[in-house]
Parts: C-alpha cells; structure tokens; sequence
C-alpha cells in the first residue's frame, strides 16, 4: 500500500495494529524544534523527517535518525540496552501503564478526573539540585519521569477503556536545554506516552478548563495549599476527594512486570551484599561506597534509599545513616540497603560479624532472630489467610520465645524495647509503599512486603551481659503467592554456615 503523507494520528491506522494504547515506536515520530512545522514521515524506516517552512517556495528537509533525538527520559530508540521494544520504563510496557489508567478510571464514578502534578525539582544549596524523582502515583500512571508536568485522566463512559489521557509538559526549547539538558516536549508525550490531548504546561489554566468541563468529582493528592486555586477555577462547581484509596487498591497488588523487576532489583541487591559479607572491611564508609558501587555495575539504577552501615552499639539506632565510623573485628556490622531498578526498590538488612567469624553470643542471638524470620517468611502466602498485623504478632512470639532461651526476662515492656518496630510494610515503587494503605488487610497473592524482625539490645543491666550492645535485623523482600512465598532476595545469604563459609574461599 502506497501511504500519502498524513498527520501523525491519521498515520496510526496504517502502521502495525495496536490495541490501545500504541506502543512507543519512534518511526511514526516527529519531533521538530519547530512546532509549528509540519510534520511528515516515511513509516518504513526509523528517520524522521524535518520539514522547515521558508520564505521561499522551496522546502528544505533532512532525515535525523530516532536513536540520534534527545529525550528526557530513555526510550528504546536511544536506549535498546536499558528498554525492550514496547517498554516505557524498565519492565514495564505502554499497554500496562493503560491498562493501569483503565482499571483507575473504571473504578471511580460518572463524570470524574484524576489530577496528577508531577514532582517538582528540589535543590540542595543555590542552584545544586538533586536527582529528580517523579511522584510515585504519576509515574506509575504515565511512566512519565519528568518535572513541569501535569496530567489529567477522565473518564468518559462505563466500559474499561473509556478514559482520556491528558498530559502537559515543557515544549521543546534548544536554548534551555542547552543549559539544563534534554526534555521531551508535547509531540512526544502523545506520541511516545500515547496521551490522547497534550499541551504546555505553561497555558495550563486555559487547558485544565477545557479538560474539565462538566467534571463533576476530582480526585487528586495534590497540595491544595498549591494548586487548590488552580482546580477550583478549572471547575468550579466540582467536589475533591483523595486519590490514595483508589490508587493504593491498584498499586498493592503487583503485576507479573512488577514482580520480575523487583525480582531483578532483588537478585543484583543480594548478590552485592553477599559480595560484602566476603570481604574485610576497615569502615563504614568504605562498605557503603561498595554497595553503590555494585548496584551501579550491575545495571541497577542506583540506591533504592539511604543506607544504614552500622558497626556494633550503632546498630541499635534503627536508622543510622551517618555511616563514617572505624568497624571493630569484635563487633557486627548491620548493614540495611538495596537497589533500585526502574524505580522499583528492594530492601534487605542482613548482619554480619566484621571478622566473618561469630562469637558464640553473636551465633545464639543472630540465630534466634533467623528462626522467628523463617517462620514469618513462611506464611507469606495467601494460604495462610494473615496479614502483616498478625504477622507481626507471630514474629513477637517467636522473638519471646527465643530470647526466653537464651535467658532473657521478656516481661512486661522487654519486647517494646527489645523489637521497637513492625516486622514489615509494603514495598513497590516507594521503600515503605502505598501510604494509608492497612497493615490490616488479608495478604493476597500479588502483595510485595517486607519481613524484618530485630532485636536491638542496650547496654542495660535489665539484659544479658553478653549480649549487651548488639543490633541485628535480618530483612528479605517477599512476594505473596498463593501457596509459599517468593523471596525476591534470596542471593543474599543469611545462615551461619553460609556467611562463615564466604571468607574460607
């Protein structure tokens, strides 16, 4: 079939059949530093072409190749090694992020929005800024991952499907990009993040009304100290609620995508860590700048979160971050960290003695804190009908009993004191995930937590002299599943034997 140049959505109909949405595919892309021009494109091969208006009658054109355009984000044009084709972000496909939209949209009554600001930059001192990160519910609806952004679903009927997807960024700009590096622009976030009305962000207020009209209900998270005057003027006669409920009820139960890159950010965060337990180490920064080294070589994106390398009494301090003390040969080394990958975290804690060998008193109490972290990782299925309360209320039982052993007096207040914290959260995009979402809900295949029991001893009369002093947690990242639990950690060893073994080789 011989294809007449078209604009871009008339084109959709002739490239390879999609459901919706399209999958990002660049070929059928223009993204000129003139939006103004007009846009064409040979559909049989991966160059874009520019057209540039001119005084004259004669149009002058170039072809650019797609891997050659500069995004905000990478996509698999310029980015084949870090995103397979179809992929928005790592793992993560164009069809599930408007799969997720769909199921958000459905759940929320007639003549509804969601209003999603996106993140904003934040510095650390004059004009250093920090990395940005997205706002988690924006990214998880979009896979958009720049700042200046906005977006709008509505919906617009009872079948799944019937949304739309507004989103509003920064135009192209060589010259501000030239200082503060690439963003994406309009034509990319309808054509590559498959929004069906895009615009810039800087004519929002007139865009946001017309996005509105007739919405009766908004749901959104946003800042109304910030944006509050904004919504009201765009609908005036529109109630706000939260989004949290409706969104924690889509973002607790992970998908099979989800899954497996948690299960990649778990495996490379594990093996880091067992690569650490194999080693000596002089400090507490030195093991630190390991880890971020390892997630970084391994592909990871980097630290899921600041880390904890707490050497001996600093391990009772649950999270210590300064991380520059001297580590004693006769002392553990608590070590909390994991890596991050397409955003989605791990989280693990394992303890160690600093000399690779455990005292007797470091082998009893790190022992009874590994029995009651077996039995609690054990009914991370749904089988066991329970949920992260009661698991929480398992794991103090096993701790009382096995502290009772060892000659403890775990009456009265002694747990409080001796396990401080809950035995595990939801984890996901954000290290403690899904905020507001209850501890108290039957854990269901598909729910990703944590399972963290520790017993942090003072240096108190109240306990056992030898084992005054002594911090340990032991933390794996689990996906529920129906019948026995997936831990998505598991390269980083935890038993005694294994843990000694590492420096005899």
């Amino acid at each position: 079939m011989r294809l007449r140049q078209l604009p871009l959505r008339q084109l959709e109909r002739h490239l390879k059949p999609h459901s919706k949405p399209f999958s990002p595919q660049l070929a059928r892309c223009c993204y000129s530093t003139l939006p103004s021009s007009p846009r064409s494109l040979n559909p049989f091969t991966n160059h874009i072409k520019l057209e540039c208006p001119s005084k004259s009658t004669r149009a002058y054109s170039t072809s650019i190749s797609a891997s050659d355009l500069l995004f905000g984000q990478p996509v698999h044009e310029t980015h084949p090694h870090l995103l397979a084709s179809g992929e928005l972000t790592p793992g993560i496909t164009a069809q599930e992020y408007h799969e997720r939209r769909a199921a958000l949209c459905h759940s929320l009554p007639p003549d509804s929005a969601v209003l999603l600001p996106s993140a904003t930059l934040h510095y650390r001192s004059g004009p250093v800024f920090y990395a940005f990160r997205q706002e988690s519910n924006f990214l998880y609806l979009t896979g958009f991952s720049e700042p200046e952004s906005f977006a709008v679903l509505r919906r617009t009927g009872d079948e799944i499907g019937d949304y739309t997807f507004h989103l509003y960024c920064r135009p192209k700009d060589p010259k501000a990009e030239q200082w503060s590096g690439p963003w994406s622009g309009v034509d990319a976030a309808r054509d590559v993040w498959n929004a069906d009305e895009a615009g810039d962000i800087g004519k929002i207020d007139s865009l946001l009304a017309d996005a509105l009209n007739g919405v009766k209900k908004i749901f959104t998270n946003a800042d109304l100290t910030k944006f509050g005057s904004l919504f009201r003027s765009a609908a005036p006669k529109a109630s706000l609620s939260t989004l949290n409920p409706h969104v924690n009820a889509l973002r607790a139960i992970k998908s099979p995508a989800e899954v497996s890159t948690m299960r990649h950010a778990g495996q490379e965060s594990g093996r880091a860590l067992t690569e650490a337990m194999r080693r000596p180490w002089k400090s507490e920064k030195e093991l630190a700048a390991f880890l971020d080294h390892q997630y970084q070589m391994s592909g990871l994106d980097g630290q899921a979160y600041i880390p904890v390398v707490a050497g001996g009494p600093r391990a009772l301090l649950i999270h210590y971050t300064i991380n520059n003390q001297r580590l004693k040969d006769s002392e553990f080394v608590l070590v909390d960290a994991g890596g991050e990958y397409g955003t989605y975290i791990t989280d693990i804690t394992r303890t160690w003695p600093v000399s690779g060998k455990f005292s007797p008193a470091q082998k009893d109490l790190y022992q009874a804190v590994l029995r009651a972290q077996r039995t609690s990782v054990s009914l991370c299925r749904a089988s066991a009908n329970v949920t992260l309360d009661k698991l929480h209320q398992i794991t103090e039982n096993a701790l009382r009993d096995q502290l009772r052993q060892l000659g403890f007096d775990v009456g009265g207040d002694a747990l409080g004191i001796l396990f401080p914290h809950h035995v595990g959260h939801y984890i996901g995009l954000d290290v403690h995930d899904i905020p507001g979402y209850s501890r108290n809900v039957i854990l269901k295949d598909g729910h990703c937590i944590t399972i963290e029991p520790g017993i942090y001893v003072p240096d108190d009369e109240r306990w056992p002299k030898a084992f005054r002093g002594m911090g340990i947690r032991i933390e794996d990242s689990v996906c529920v599943r129906e019948d026995s639990p997936f831990v998505l950690t598991t390269e980083a060893v935890k038993e005694v034997v294994d843990i000694e073994a590492l420096r005899n080789k």
